[in-house]
């Protein structure tokens, strides 16, 4: 009959304990002898029993393995803690020029906002008037896009409207011929009135448009005219640009 599983739980016993440590201490002592004999290992074996008496083995001198053991630590910490060092400082560095990316689009979107311009120059100031002026025209070309396919969508519609008004005008003359006077019907009346509506949102986008594009041009005209001043300006009597 072979032996009962043995639960790994502390003996309460106290003889019991004490009779286990003994022959479990003998048997481990024994294996590390065994293991440093067969496999020509280096072994050191140290316990403390539970009221503080040292149990030692070693294959060679223990304070030797000892000092070898700390080591092969120290320098498994080292290594570990170079790799450490290394990713910190690669990290560090990554974050110093997200950092001054960040501060240098913050500069740029306040000076777009037209704050701290003082501290540019000419040139600096010459490259941001022409980032802005780019930026305005291709604002105003989208906004230009957007009302003209604004009008279109109204003009269709005043279109269908249109030709609904006449289908229902036909059909109200065709079922009720009594209501052909049309200054005396309500509701020709308003349909006449929603016409009437749409045809005035339509001629008030592409008025709209028609404006916008003229303040474009009038725009472009007076920056043309501006340089060209300026150009003037810059030169002596000589004609000589100074």
């Amino acid at each position: 009959m072979g032996r009962g599983r043995v639960v790994l739980e502390r003996i309460e016993n106290k003889i019991n304990r004490q009779v286990t440590f003994s022959k479990r201490r003998s048997g481990l002592l024994k294996k590390a002898f065994e293991l440093s004999v067969l496999c020509d290992a280096e072994v050191a074996l140290i316990i403390f029993s539970s009221r503080g008496k040292l149990f030692q083995y070693s294959s060679s001198d223990i304070s030797g393995i000892i000092e070898r053991y700390r080591q092969c630590r120290y320098n498994k910490l080292s290594q570990t803690g170079n790799l450490f060092d290394q990713q910190s400082q690669s990290l560090y560095q990554e974050f110093l020029k997200l950092k001054v990316k960040y501060e240098s689009l913050e500069r740029t979107q306040r000076h777009f906002q037209g704050e701290e311009l003082e501290p540019l120059g000419m040139k600096e100031l010459m490259n941001l008037e022409k980032q802005v002026e780019r930026t305005l025209a291709q604002a105003r070309q989208l906004h230009m896009r957007k009302l003209i396919t604004r009008q279109a969508e109204l003009s269709e519609k005043v279109h269908e409207d249109q030709e609904l008004n006449k289908k229902l005008k036909s059909k109200l003359r065709d079922e009720f011929p009594d209501l052909i006077a049309e200054h005396n019907n309500p509701i020709i009346h308003e349909l006449n009135e929603v016409q009437a509506i749409n045809q005035f949102q339509s001629e008030t986008v592409l008025n709209n448009t028609r404006m916008f594009g003229h303040h474009n041009q009038e725009g472009k005209a007076s920056g043309t005219r501006q340089q060209d001043g300026q150009s003037s300006h810059d030169k002596n009597n000589n004609g000589w640009l100074v």
